[in-house]
């Protein structure tokens, strides 16, 4: 890997909060540095409220970025006008969660994908061919052209949505949890579908989800995300076996397993436990907003909030007592 493609640096998103007398917000990201390298598949991971699709949608600026900086390139998009992030777009693609709501039901796929090739500039002669070929790429035929999303099944909506995504020739594609919302018969179809693209056409990647078994499996690094928070940061495969963090361990665990009596285990040391209460970005706590759920939890981590640092297993880890 070269050096970063793109680059976060206290990047911070901040959401209206509705109602009351005044005006109110809430930190869905809290300051955040992180690197995406040239030609790598990182992935985040945490559980849902994380903030791991708002981080995803502010490195590509389809949220406004309140504090920090976004740089894809060498440019600084944090400030961009409409027409020059305009410019860069086609470089820079998403994939959404919900293959059923991405496309719009009114436009036969030919037509949604030839009106991505005609904003790039493809001459409308060679548009047609190029979108029958895109489809190919993701495993569909020429006749798909003529017909509404309606008639696919979510897998083919999906694959559907990635060959827009591919239209403008990407340099990288955020995949925002892009196979949570299909059959689990159809979903390696599609990861295999992404890894075997992202190879041939030297793609940067990052893929989010909240499965740590599936992203350890497929990405390089992985960055692990709790209450707004990037928490870990490492080798998928130094992850997988030995995580830093007591949170990254908790997902470890509960990666469902293939035998019974270890599963049955899992559920039953699951309702022994105390239901921790769960931290409020309305009235955020002090300290480690993990430390209500977490074992290895002391006085400096309701006083202190640690810091994003190296530790001994090569990666990063925000945790005063990382057990790796």
């Amino acid at each position: 890997m070269t050096g970063p493609l793109l680059s976060l640096h206290d990047a911070t998103v901040r959401y209206a909060v509705p109602g009351g007398w005044r005006a109110r917000s809430i930190a869905a990201l809290a300051p955040t540095t992180l690197d995406v390298h040239q030609g790598e598949l990182l992935a985040i991971v945490g559980e849902s409220g994380s903030g791991k699709s708002t981080l995803g949608r502010a490195m590509l600026r389809l949220l406004p970025v309140a504090g920090g900086k976004v740089t894809f390139d060498g440019t600084d998009i944090t400030g961009l006008g409409r027409a020059a992030l305009s410019a860069l777009r086609p470089r820079m693609q998403m994939i959404f969660q919900d293959p059923y709501s991405s496309l719009n039901p009114n436009k036969t796929v030919g037509r949604a994908l030839t009106e991505v090739l005609a904003h790039v500039g493809v001459p409308r002669a060679e548009r047609r061919e190029r979108a029958e070929t895109l489809l190919a790429q993701v495993g569909l035929d020429a006749q798909a052209c003529a017909r509404l999303p309606r008639a696919f099944s979510g897998g083919q909506r999906q694959r559907i949505a990635i060959a827009r995504a591919l239209a403008t020739d990407p340099d990288l594609i955020v995949a925002d949890e892009p196979v949570s919302a299909l059959d689990v018969s159809v979903q390696a179809q599609v990861v295999n579908l992404l890894l075997d693209l992202k190879a041939q056409r030297g793609l940067t990647m990052v893929f989010i989800s909240h499965d740590l078994g599936l992203v350890t499996a497929i990405a390089q690094r992985v960055c692990v995300m709790y209450f707004g928070r990037i928490v870990e940061i490492g080798l998928a495969d130094k992850i997988a076996a030995r995580p830093a963090h007591p949170y990254t361990a908790m997902l470890n665990d509960s990666v469902p397993q293939p035998d019974v009596v270890a599963a049955r285990a899992t559920v039953a040391a699951a309702s022994r436990a105390g239901v921790a209460d769960l931290p409020s970005l309305l009235n955020p706590p002090t300290g480690c907003a993990f430390r209500s759920r977490c074992p290895q939890a002391t006085g400096i981590c309701a006083q202190q909030e640690p810091g994003l640092v190296p530790h001994a297993g090569g990666g990063l880890v925000a945790c005063h007592h990382p057990l790796a």
